[in-house]
């Protein structure tokens, strides 16, 4: 019973619960709404709905507009429509006041608030269009010149980015507009800079999205940091520094003449600017030195130079110049003037002829007058007489026109000009005191015709070519010549040796013999001993042929191991003579005893047995130490006496192999060797 009873409580309860939610919800049904609120975004449509309102059956619904003002909202049944369009920069909030009533109940009042969502629809916005700043040119770097700040409606952050022409100048970040100076400037350089500043109202990449930009324009400032500036000068740039470097002044005065007005100089008048163009400070003058004399004075405002008086020495007198700032006289700069002191010139020069006529017919090419002869300019000077008026200090040049130079006074053209004729003013100018005559010219500017059928550039092109090939053809004829005489150097250098033995068998009496000696003891008896003296140590040797086979045997000692040996033959041998490959000359002795009438063969007599009715053509040689000194003469005789003697006891002949040079008496030297043959 007790479980039954528990079942019915909980069953009771639950049926309670249910039918307690139906009536809350019956009630709810019956109920007017109560206040709420939503969010609509901004820039919508006029009509647009904003929201549905459940009222109760029954129950009426009506708008409660605000007093004084436009309502933003209207009725069309239970729906809420926007009766304008919500702009969040206007009206961040609006409310629609409506009043709900049912049947005999009072009426129950109740608002809808709509929140404006905003939305990015304003682009940002500079409040000027240009933006000007000054600046000083030394001013260091970061310093700020200002702040560009746009603005914008919509209240979002803003990204910047500057552009320009220069980058002097930057933006402390992509978020902060300051103008900042980002390098040294210089006035000098850049005056004035026009800058572009973009801005933003998004990251890039991200819509939508609106910029805008304005014009920022910056006045750079000179400071005076440069001394004067004497003109003309050459401007040199040293790192930041600009430098004006002037080269003086140069003036002339006659001696013992002062000049009333101020000196001419060259080149050009005395005068320096500010170095500080933007400042642009006026300049004194005044002279520090040189003027010893006190015979110059400056205008302290002009800077012209004049004379307080007259020159008495001939002389060059260098004048320091200061120039100053007026205001800040710390800034400062000197030059010189250089003033000769010259003799007064009592003539001017004179051209030979006051009218020149003439042609010329390319650049480069002299000018030439009516007769067809070098056009030549001359100009005299009466100062000059004693060289004929020849003035080495003159020069000349065509006034006003540099289409033509003067070289040693004959005209070139110095560019290619039309045919024209042409009326110029040619100029003698004495360098040493400037003075000038004048001349007239009518030059006839002529073009050269080449004729028709010349060579032209692909001619030279063949033609170069054929040369070049012939070239490459003389080159290896040559080098194959150099191999091929190299090749045969070794057959030269026999055929060389074999004449060097020639020679030294033809070289006659009493010189010095070089190669093998040849005692023949059939003359030894001779009574004219000194005629036959072959130079050998003792004097008076004979020389006789020899056996064939010893020669032969013995000069293969004499020959070098690389060459073949030349083997001398019997007279019937030597007289058929040897035929070798290289037709090299037969090797004869050129002393026998009985005379040859072989073509090419001679043969040597001594003067006693010469046949004086005999049709042959006869040599006489000389005896050269005729005219040696009786000392010498005393010498030899000894020598052949003791030859003589010698040749007595030893009859036989001696073959000497030099190994070494004879000595300057023609003697053999202790390392020569001596090889006795007997016959």
């Amino acid at each position: 019973m007790e479980g039954s009873h528990s079942h019915l409580t909980v069953t009771t309860f639950l049926a309670f619960l249910v039918l307690s939610q139906l009536q809350a919800s019956i009630q709810a049904q019956d109920a007017c709404p109560e206040s709420s609120a939503l969010e609509i975004p901004e820039n919508n449509n006029v009509g647009d709905l904003v929201t549905t309102i459940d009222i109760p059956p029954g129950a009426t619904l009506r708008l409660n507009p605000p007093q004084g003002s436009v309502n933003p909202f209207f009725l069309n049944g239970t729906q809420l429509l926007a009766a304008i369009v919500f702009d969040a920069e206007q009206y961040t909030t609006l409310t629609a006041g409506l009043v709900c009533q049912k049947p005999a109940s009072s009426p129950v009042s109740f608002s809808v608030t709509v929140v404006v969502a905003n939305v990015n629809d304003n682009p940002p916005v500079f409040p000027q269009t240009v933006y000007q700043f000054n600046v000083s040119e030394l001013s260091p770097e970061n310093t700020v010149l200002g702040r560009v700040e746009a603005q914008d409606l919509d209240k979002l952050d803003l990204y910047y980015r500057l552009d320009g022409e220069t980058s002097g100048f930057k933006l402390s970040s992509p978020t902060v507009p300051e103008i900042l100076v980002q390098s040294l400037l210089d006035y000098d350089k850049v005056k004035n800079v026009s800058l572009t500043l973009f801005v933003q109202d998004t990251l890039p990449g991200v819509s939508p999205s609106y910029n805008t930009s304005t014009t920022i324009e910056i006045t750079i400032l000179d400071v005076d940091n440069r001394p004067p500036w004497f003109q003309p000068c050459t401007v040199y740039e040293a790192g930041t520094n600009l430098i004006c470097s002037s080269s003086g002044y140069t003036g002339r005065v006659t001696l013992n003449k002062k000049e009333t007005e101020p000196l001419k100089l060259n080149p050009g008048p005395l005068y320096a600017i500010d170095g500080d163009s933007g400042i642009n400070e006026e300049i004194t003058y005044t002279i520090l030195g040189g003027d010893d004399g006190n015979l110059f004075q400056i205008d302290p405002i002009t800077g012209n130079i004049s004379m307080q008086k007259e020159a008495d020495t001939l002389e060059t007198i260098t004048l320091t110049v200061l120039a100053a700032q007026k205001i800040n006289t710390f800034q400062v700069s000197s030059t010189s003037v250089t003033i000769n002191v010259l003799v007064e010139s009592l003539h001017l020069p004179t051209f030979q002829s006051p009218r020149y006529q003439g042609t010329v017919t390319g650049v480069g090419i002299m000018a030439m007058d009516m007769k067809n002869e070098p056009l030549q300019f001359l100009a005299t000077d009466a100062d000059y007489a004693a060289t004929g008026g020849l003035n080495p200090n003159i020069i000349y040049y065509i006034d006003g026109n540099s289409n033509f130079s003067i070289v040693g006074g004959y005209l070139f053209m110095t560019k290619n000009l039309t045919e024209a004729t042409l009326n110029l003013q040619v100029v003698a100018k004495d360098t040493y005191n400037d003075e000038t005559a004048t001349a007239e010219l009518l030059l006839e500017v002529k073009s050269v015709v080449v004729p028709s059928g010349g060579y032209g550039s692909n001619d030279m092109v063949a033609l170069g070519a054929t040369l070049g090939v012939l070239l490459c053809v003389c080159l290896a004829i040559i080098a194959f010549l150099i191999i091929h005489i190299r090749r045969d150097r070794g057959d030269w250098k026999k055929l060389h040796e074999i004449n060097q033995f020639k020679s030294s068998l033809n070289k006659g009496l009493g010189g010095k013999k070089e190669g093998i000696q040849y005692t023949n003891d059939a003359f030894s008896k001779d009574e004219d001993g000194s005629s036959t003296r072959s130079g050998s140590p003792n004097g008076g040797t004979i020389i006789q042929p020899v056996e064939p086979d010893t020669m032969a045997r013995d000069l293969e000692k004499y020959l070098s191991p690389e060459e073949p040996s030349v083997l001398v033959q019997d007279d019937a041998a030597s007289q058929s003579g040897l035929d070798s490959d290289d037709k090299e000359k037969e090797v004869r002795p050129i002393l026998t005893k009985g005379r040859r009438q072989d073509e090419g063969y001679k043969s040597v007599w001594f003067k006693e047995d010469i046949d004086p009715e005999a049709k042959e053509e006869v040599v006489i040689i000389p005896d050269s130490r005729e005219n040696d000194s009786d000392e010498e003469d005393q010498e030899q005789t000894d020598g052949n006496r003791e030859e003589k003697e010698e040749d007595t006891k030893m009859p036989k002949t001696r073959v000497v192999f030099k190994d070494t040079e004879l000595d300057r008496e023609g003697e053999l030297s202790q390392d020569d060797e001596v090889l006795n043959i007997n016959l």
